[in-house]
């Protein structure tokens, strides 16, 4: 496919708003867990790759490998998923650790709240294990994403690596907002691992970080309803100043 990033602001036509179309796009964001299943042409997934693909990287290393999966294809590796859930494994062990072993404050409360606020969104209540089950279920599913994306990394690579990996993927769910899409960042997908890797090829020595749906969000659904807070800069901020 041929280039059509726009490498600066220069590129775009004088008098656009450029700042204001990616504050819209950041602040318009949200992990969406219903999706429409509207088809995503390969090209724009391309294109949002690849205008991604600007991210800052330690020395330019660029540690990205991406794994873009649609149809019959996605919806197999799914179910293999699924099955496996259902059956009660636990997944073959991350490699890396995304959460302390105990949460304390204020990540405990706020994770807290998140959960059930989103729980409460689609009437599901404390104590039923089940329909949380299921639900958790609907991740492996890409929530029916026409789009989903595995990430994985070199296991060579060190912590700088993955932080620029983060910073590659924020630009994924910004440029997707820009396009009129929606994303869920996932990190469950890497729980199965073992599965991922035999159904998409990526190598041993590589680690699965996650997984990402994209498409058109069903803003008809309850889930999508449920929108989170944010701290206050105040909360997070200090100014040192003259």
């Amino acid at each position: 496919m041929s280039s059509s990033v726009k490498s600066n602001t220069d590129s775009y036509p004088e008098g656009a708003d450029v700042a204001g179309s990616v504050d819209e796009a950041i602040a318009s964001r949200r992990s969406v867990r219903a999706f429409l299943p509207t088809p995503v042409p390969r090209a724009l997934i391309e294109q949002i790759l690849e205008v991604s693909a600007r991210a800052p990287s330690g020395t330019n290393m660029q540690p990205w490998k991406v794994y873009v999966t649609t149809g019959e294809k996605q919806r197999a590796l799914s179910q293999v998923i699924v099955d496996a859930f259902d059956r009660g494994e636990k997944g073959h062990g991350r490699s890396w650790k995304y959460y302390p072993d105990e949460f304390f404050e204020p990540y405990k409360t706020r994770r807290r709240t998140v959960g059930w606020g989103m729980y409460g969104a689609i009437g599901i209540e404390r104590g039923e294990t089940e329909k949380m089950k299921a639900q958790r279920a609907r991740n492996y599913m890409f929530f029916d994403a026409p789009v989903g994306i595995i990430f994985a990394i070199d296991e060579r690579l060190e912590i700088g690596s993955w932080l620029d990996y983060g910073m590659f993927m924020q630009n994924i769910m910004v440029s997707a907002r820009g396009h009129g899409l929606h994303t869920c960042p996932q990190a469950a997908f890497s729980d199965y691992h073992k599965i991922i890797r035999r159904h998409l090829g990526i190598p041993d020595d590589h680690v699965v970080i996650c997984g990402m749906s994209i498409g058109y969000a069903d803003e008809n659904a309850p889930v999508n309803k449920f929108v989170t807070e944010r701290a206050s800069v105040e909360e997070f901020t200090t100014f040192i100043e003259d």
